[in-house]
């Protein structure tokens, strides 16, 4: 009989992702993944999504045409992915080459209770994702694995997808601002969108 299978610690796994930032542009889908962003330190390059459940996705693509001078990465969670799959066939068809999503899989709906997720029974992310034409689809359980996609976020010329496997547990928030003027406002700044 095997043991359960091997999952990543969501603080360590996001510290990996940033570690090597440079100017990276980051959308983090509702709940965990903003606060797993803020706990690396808050950063005017990071668009947290408060309250829009299924829209990382969207708003990293948009963020993707509109600025392929940049490299950007959205971090969000098997719940919010599930809730927007139609994303990943729009993103499949556009194909930008600056795009990396990277989906948090606790295998629960962690803001609503910690219930099991459809990941935990037989929907498999990546063969979504290839499904929708993002060839380049991983499904990460490992820190070199992760190292090497964080790697491959800043030099890749496709879209990539990763499923990170993380563990599911009640990490401590650590809260960014809310305020939704002053995060549009400085990212677009940080951006240089707006002066």
């Amino acid at each position: 009989m095997s043991g359960p299978a091997p999952r990543l610690n969501r603080r360590a796994a996001i510290r990996i992702l940033l570690a090597d930032r440079r100017d990276l542009l980051l959308v983090t889908g509702l709940g965990s993944t903003t606060w797993d962003a803020a706990s690396v330190g808050d950063d005017d390059r990071n668009f947290y999504l408060w309250g829009a459940m299924g829209a990382a996705a969207m708003v990293g693509l948009g963020l993707a045409l509109a600025r392929p001078d940049h490299r950007v990465l959205v971090v969000t969670g098997d719940g919010e992915m599930l809730m927007g799959m139609g994303a990943l066939a729009t993103i499949g068809v556009q194909r930008p080459q600056n795009l990396s999503i990277a989906v948090f899989d606790n295998g629960r709906y962690g803001e609503t209770g910690m219930q099991a997720s459809h990941t935990d029974a037989a929907v498999s992310l990546p063969a979504v994702a290839r499904a929708c034409g993002i060839e380049q689809a991983f499904d990460i359980a490992n820190e070199p694995a992760l190292r090497e996609f964080s790697t491959l976020i800043h030099s890749a010329r496709a879209t990539l997808f990763a499923r990170v496997a993380i563990t599911a547990d009640d990490t401590p928030r650590v809260l960014p601002p809310r305020d939704g003027t002053l995060l549009k406002t400085r990212f677009r700044r940080a951006t240089g969108a707006e002066t």
